[in-house]
Parts: structure tokens; sequence; C-alpha cells
């Protein structure tokens, strides 16, 4: 496995290196206040060296250790000699790093040690102090990456599903208009041109209107209004149709054809099977940024009330609520003769409100 470091990495180990010369002057000043500039060029020429050593050691003989290998001992072998390499660096080669600082001029000796062992020992907290701080420090910054790339996955999944809903959706929704138009071609009705200028402007529609990720309630409303119009060229005057609305903002934004599926419902499976007195009331009210749709239709007398089984239309809107807000109601529910669905939405909720109120 080649390890890749990358700006990012670096920048991580610069930061992390300047905050621990930073806690380390602190403390070494709060210990001792004279010679506060020596002090300070001492802990920056060792912060240097100590950042450069963890790097190695967390960005190269870490991941060397974690290799998969065919034999666990050999791992751990490994793993102990390179621990004994990092303690080495810690502690010896630290106080070798401080005689080159002398030597250089860099490093100013604030005193003296009798060995080589006693200053190993008085640098060694510094160093293996080191292992500790940028540890835990690499711990959260890595467990946040993973984080916002896992958050960054799930984020993509649903956008997929939620694209791959409205590609079923949308060909759902132009066959049964299509359908529409059948019947009447195949009873030769004088009403065929029209319902296919009817069916040019849903095409238009969803040709440049529907691909994007918002659109105004005011173009949802226009195509509820042409596709209505085409429902009525199916029936004579016995179908009674009554559609209003109450929205205290028309330019207000909603994901395209979020309600169609509702009012396309009530026609499909309620009107066109209904033989006696059908009817389709359509009612929509936003006010505060709380959207509530109620449909209701005719249905079949005798069609058991228990049985309320969703049809691609309602359950392809069911999960795109789901992946769209975090607060909303769908509720769907029959009677001998009426079918009631009830949509409720917390507009505010939208998942990528931060887009949303863009959009606006």
């Amino acid at each position: 496995m080649k390890t890749e470091v990358n700006r990012k990495q670096i920048m991580f180990y610069v930061w992390t290196g300047l905050a621990y010369t930073l806690l380390w002057v602190l403390v070494d000043l709060g210990n001792n206040e004279e010679s506060p500039g020596a002090r300070l060029l001492n802990n920056i020429w060792r912060g240097i060296y100590i950042t450069f050593i963890n790097f190695i050691f967390f960005e190269y003989m870490l991941p060397y250790i974690q290799r998969k290998r065919a034999s666990v001992i050999f791992n751990i072998l490994i793993g102990i000699f390179l621990v004994w390499v990092q303690l080495m660096l810690c502690t010896f080669l630290l106080y070798a790093w401080r005689a080159i600082g002398i030597g250089l001029h860099i490093y100013t000796s604030l005193r003296e040690f009798r060995s080589v062992n006693e200053g190993v020992g008085y640098g060694a907290p510094a160093g293996i102090f080191s292992l500790l701080f940028f540890g835990l420090i690499k711990h959260i910054y890595d467990y946040q990456k993973l984080k916002a790339h896992a958050q960054k996955l799930r984020i993509e999944k649903q956008e997929a599903e939620l694209n791959y809903l409205k590609s079923q959706t949308n060909p759902h929704f132009l066959f049964n208009t299509l359908n529409n138009i059948y019947s009447l071609a195949k009873d030769k009705s004088d009403l065929a041109p029209e319902s296919i200028v009817q069916l040019s402007k849903i095409l238009r529609f969803m040709l440049y209107e529907a691909g994007g990720e918002y659109i105004s309630i005011e173009q949802e409303l226009k195509i509820i209004d042409d596709y209505i119009a085409l429902e009525k060229l199916r029936y004579d005057d016995s179908l009674h149709i009554n559609f209003n609305y109450d929205v205290e903002d028309l330019k207000q934004a909603i994901p395209p054809l979020l309600l169609m599926p509702l009012v396309e419902n009530a026609f499909k499976h309620g009107a066109a099977e209904t033989r006696h007195e059908p009817f389709v009331n359509i009612h929509l009210s936003v006010s505060n940024r709380q959207l509530f749709l109620l449909v209701k239709n005719s249905m079949e007398e005798g069609e058991e009330a228990s049985k309320v089984k969703e049809n691609i239309g309602l359950s392809n809107l069911r999960r795109q609520l789901q992946l769209l807000y975090t607060d909303y109601n769908l509720s769907v529910q029959q009677s001998n003769s009426v079918f009631i669905a009830s949509l409720k939405i917390n507009l505010a909720t939208h998942v990528n409100n931060q887009v949303y109120n863009n959009r606006r």
C-alpha cells in the first residue's frame, strides 16, 4: 500500500506542530520567566523536529505497521521495532537535535547537563508527549474526515436515488397522459387535436422546467391546470372537478412535479373507474411555509375500505418526501365511495435548506 500525502495532510501537521509549540512555550514560560526570547526560539527549533518525526511516524511508519501480511506475528515484530525507533527519535535524537541547534547558534543552552542520559531524560517528556498530542489530534481529524466522507456518500446516494425516482415518475406520468389521448383517438373524438396541444404544453414543461431541482409553486399550479384541462377532454359534464388554492407566495420554491402524483392518482384510479357521479376535489394551501394538499376523488361503491394499495406514483412520492424533507406527512384513506389523500409539508425542513433558501 503506497501512502500518498497531499497538501491538506502537510498543512494539518504544520498547524498541529504550531499548536504543540505554542502549548510548550506557554508551559516553559510559565515555569521560567527569564530569557523569554531564547526560550521561544528554543521551542520553535524543537517544534520543527517534533513535527517532522511525528509526520514520518503517523503517515509512513504507522501505515506500514498496519499493512496486511501473511503472519500477524510479523506485524507485531515490525510494530515493536518501529515504535522503539520512534521512541529513540523522541528522546536520544531529540537531544542530538538540540546539540545541532546549539552548534548552529539557533538553540540557546539555558541548562548544563552532567551526562547525555541526563540531557535525554530532561527532554524526553516533550518528545513522548508529542506522540500523545499528535496522535489524539490526528485521531479527531481522521474521524471528522471519515464522518464528512460518509455524509458525502450518503448525500450522493440519496441524490442518485432521488434522480432515479424522478426518472420513473416522469415517464409514468407521460404514459398515463398518452393513454388519455389514445382513448380520445380511439373514439375518433374531435377533441383529440386539442388534447395533443395540451400534451405539448406538458412536454414543454417536462423538458425545460422539470429538469432542475426547484420550480416555483406558480409553475407547479400551471402544470396541474394543464393536466386537469387534458383530463376534462376525456369526460363529459358528468365529471365534477373543483380545483382551488390559497398560496401566500407563488414564487416559493418546491421540487418539480412533487404534487402531481396525488392529482394524477385522483383521475386515473378514481374518476376513471367511477360509473356514477364521478368527482375530483383538489385544494392546496401554503402559509408560513406550511404546505397542505387535500385531494378527494370518487370511487366505485362496494370496494373494500381496508385495501389501500399504493401505485408506483404514490410509492415514489412517499420515498421522494423521505429524501427531501424531514417534516412531512402523507396519508391516504378510503371509504366505500371516496378516496382521500392529504399531504402536509413543512417547506422549511428541506434537507438542502441552504440551497433551497438561495433559490427563493
